[in-house]
């Protein structure tokens, strides 16, 4: 059961996010990376992109949480599944975000062969954000739109806005869980990414 829905795009500290909520879930937290292992998955995101309406319930019958892209691109049809989970608006600087995705994530994008995983991304890009990922000016602007739907479209009582330097105590308070006595995992910086995708053939 889906307690905890990351609205956030990549490069905002989804990864961090992902390792906490598995902490204080005690259960597993979607995220991208997961994709890369079940071939199943890639083709379940590509036909919701085009259009499919899934079962949820189903897909996400052994996840606590679910962050980061592409899950993120599809949180309103995730959330309306999960009406009593926590939305997570995990955030960044436009600025500092295009900066960070242009180098890690779309960098990848761009050098990746061409794979069932690489046509998937495009594929939820097209539908949810944009796949001219080299356009600096469009990137951002669709990144300012996907947080401004977001704030327009969920109950603030359900809305939990998150900076990774805000650590748990926002997190715990939203989830009212208690606080860990454990250092907040800060994880997936721009170094380790590249140094984990570009070890791999997507």
């Amino acid at each position: 059961m889906i307690r905890a829905i990351g609205a956030g795009v990549g490069r905002t500290g989804t990864r961090s996010l992902q390792k906490a909520l598995e902490h204080l879930l005690k259960g597993k937290c979607y995220h991208m990376f997961e994709v890369g292992k079940k071939p199943d998955d890639i083709t379940f995101w590509k036909n919701v992109a085009q259009g499919e309406k899934p079962n949820w319930s189903s897909f996400f019958s052994q996840w606590s949480a679910a962050v980061d892209w592409p899950a993120a691109a599809f949180w309103p049809e995730i959330s309306a599944n999960f009406p009593n989970a926590l939305i997570i608006l995990s955030k960044r600087d436009p600025e500092e975000w295009w900066s960070s995705a242009s180098n890690t994530i779309f960098k990848v994008l761009r050098q990746a062969e061409t794979s069932a995983w690489k046509e998937m991304v495009f594929e939820v890009l097209r539908s949810r954000f944009t796949a001219n990922i080299t356009d600096k000016e469009e990137c951002i602007a669709f990144y300012q739109d996907h947080y401004q739907s977001v704030l327009e479209n969920v109950d603030p009582e359900r809305l939990l806005e998150w900076l990774p330097t805000d650590g748990w105590e926002p997190i715990c308070k939203s989830l009212n869980v208690p606080i860990p006595n454990i250092e907040f995992p800060h994880l997936n910086d721009a170094k380790s990414f590249q140094k984990k995708m570009f070890s791999k053939n997507y």
